[in-house]
């Protein structure tokens, strides 16, 4: 696939210019006043009961410690556990009594947990990528606060339906409307809001170029060793598993190994790009990419795949209304060789912020004097192997937690997720098409040369 030439940006103001030099002091205070606990939380004696939906890596790694670790102090607990497969519900339930300290109940399927379950008040949903958004969708509509995995959606059918089933909910103001955290844990990172601030509050000046990257070496991430070969269609529900993707004979790699197959996840846009993508849309407020083109393919890891080991994707960041204005944004990431690690840097005329090392500084721009100066103790993790229950993912959990008892929106509401769902989906219609994809927000669609794209 070409891509198309990226026109020359002219780098205009966004934000009022300031030298990067300027004192950063105050921006501990403001981040220490942001994640102070709520002091007025409704209902603060009453035990607020948790479901898991979809027993996965993820949760029992990274989602189950982060809950554990601050569910005593909140009152929280796990009261059921709902899998499609017989063999996750026996382990998910050993697993989780063991952590709990009690019996759990546990369901066949979401709907059957909506259906019977009467003492729950809340969800943690880590199924497939693709399944996100419409589990979401049935946890809000059955009256539930949901704590969903990334990314948010893979198509935009799922994006709309997730966004408006929160909006309707919100409207109907039953229990202050529905809940959701996103699971973009960068939002409740320390050094990514004090980055925030600072880039909001002038002093970085104008954002010219953001360079992100996600490099690791690792033929067998995302790949489940025999697991496969232990799952039986009869063990669990293939129709209910594909939703509304399209009919096709039962396969356990694609159950259990989803994120090499489309249409059941965009592979890396979708497990990695969309976090640090999401900063993007956070820091600067434009919500979408105005375009975007990408390509990617399978170079080293033919083993059966079809998502790409190798991927690169640019964008482009501005007011819609003012073409002139814009800045690019170029997303790498390879499966093969881990060299550049990870990379989360945003440049200005007047110089760079490092998220990884949680800095600011000159680098790039000799004529600036400004010595490199700690934004905060960085918390990004240095590796993309790093899947634990780190302390972003336990505070990100903690302010979910929070806000189901305080009612107020989290740090990574629906309207987060569909930003980086937009941005995803976006770059996989242009990798998949070979054409540069837009987003046309009145019809809420991503279109490839003027045609919609689908998503499967």
């Amino acid at each position: 696939m070409n891509i198309e030439k990226i026109r020359n940006l002219t780098r205009r103001n966004f934000v009022k210019s300031a030298s990067v030099g300027a004192s950063i002091a105050a921006l501990p205070e403001i981040l220490k006043a942001q994640q102070a606990p709520s002091q007025n939380v409704a209902g603060a004696n009453n035990r607020i009961n948790v479901a898991c939906v979809g027993y996965s890596d993820r949760f029992r790694g990274a989602l189950l410690p982060s809950f554990i670790k601050c569910r005593e102090e909140l009152n929280f607990d796990m009261v059921a556990l709902a899998d499609l497969w017989s063999q996750r519900r026996e382990e998910g339930k050993a697993a989780i009594e063991k952590n709990i300290g009690h019996g759990i109940d546990v369901y066949k399927s979401d709907e059957e947990l909506y259906e019977k379950a009467k003492n729950v008040d809340a969800v943690i949903i880590s199924t497939a990528d693709f399944q996100h958004a419409m589990h979401t969708v049935h946890a809000v509509k059955a009256g539930k606060d949901s704590y969903t995995e990334k990314p948010m959606a893979e198509d935009m059918k799922a994006a709309n339906a997730v966004l408006d089933a929160v909006n309707e909910a919100r409207r109907d103001g039953n229990r202050g409307g529905a809940v959701v955290q996103v699971g973009s844990q960068r939002r409740s990172g320390k050094a990514y809001h004090v980055a925030n601030e600072y880039i909001r509050s002038g002093k970085f000046g104008d954002i010219s170029y953001v360079d992100l990257c996600w490099n690791v070496n690792q033929p067998k991430r995302w790949r489940r060793g025999n697991l496969p070969s232990q799952l039986k269609e009869s063990d669990t529900d293939w129709k209910k598993w594909l939703l509304d993707r399209p009919k096709v004979p039962f396969d356990p790699r694609k159950y259990l190994e989803f994120r090499l197959f489309w249409p059941y996840s965009s592979g890396i846009p979708g497990q990695w790009m969309c976090h640090q993508i999401d900063t993007v849309a956070w820091f600067t407020g434009f919500k979408y990419p105005r375009s975007a083109m990408a390509d990617g393919g399978l170079y080293v890891w033919k083993d059966g795949r079809q998502s790409a080991d190798t991927f690169t994707a640019v964008f482009e960041y501005g007011p819609d209304d003012e073409p002139d204005k814009g800045f690019q944004v170029v997303f790498s990431s390879r499966q093969h060789n881990s060299a550049r690690g990870n990379v989360e840097k945003y440049y200005s005329p007047g110089g760079t912020i490092d998220l990884i090392r949680g800095t600011v500084s000159n680098e790039g721009v000799e004529r600036v004097k400004h010595k490199s100066t700690k934004l905060s103790d960085s918390e990004a993790a240095s590796t993309a192997a790093d899947t634990g229950a780190g302390s972003m993912e336990v505070a990100h959990m903690r302010n979910w937690m929070e806000c189901v008892r305080s009612r107020r929106q989290p740090n990574a509401p629906v309207e987060a997720g569909y930003s980086h769902a937009v941005a995803l989906i976006m770059s996989n219609a242009s990798m998949r098409s070979g054409m540069k994809a837009t987003f046309d927000q009145v019809a809420r669609q991503v279109k490839v040369g003027g045609k919609v794209f689908v998503g499967y």
